[in-house]
């Protein structure tokens, strides 16, 4: 049948930790309640599913006018280097329009994915990091 995306389709802290755990991002998914929160917070989701399996998660923040702060894209590793995470990515893109800006943080190991799928990397990013 294949992988089937959602826009905005609820989704439980234990099936968003599983996917964190199996995609190697790192997240604070010790704390349920602050994975509930960061779901419940966010303006954007889109999900990839295989067969009611969550395999995939694009979270996103936005005004939905200039910008928009991709807080989580995470595919799991048995789903990865299939075109799933390109198409979070195109689908929030499809959400937010192209006056918006999508901008955001890498992990290390991630580096050299995001260019292949669209993104230039900016030099011009400052952060003040979370304390927890």
């Amino acid at each position: 049948m294949g992988i089937i995306y959602k826009l905005n389709e609820p989704v439980k802290a234990e099936e968003v930790i599983q996917v964190f755990k199996n995609s190697g991002i790192t997240r604070p998914v010790d704390q349920k309640e602050r994975i509930q929160k960061m779901i419940d917070q966010a303006n954007v989701i889109i999900t990839a599913w295989d067969e009611g399996k969550l395999v995939g998660i694009a979270r996103a923040l936005t005004d939905f006018s200039y910008c928009c702060y991709l807080s989580d894209l995470a595919v799991d590793q048995q789903y990865q280097k299939s075109g799933i995470g390109k198409q979070l990515i195109e689908r929030l893109r499809d959400v937010i329009g192209e006056e918006v800006a999508l901008i955001l943080l890498s992990a290390p190991g991630a580096m050299e994915y995001y260019p292949k799928v669209g993104f230039d990397k900016a030099e011009n990013a400052f952060i003040i990091r979370r304390k927890r």
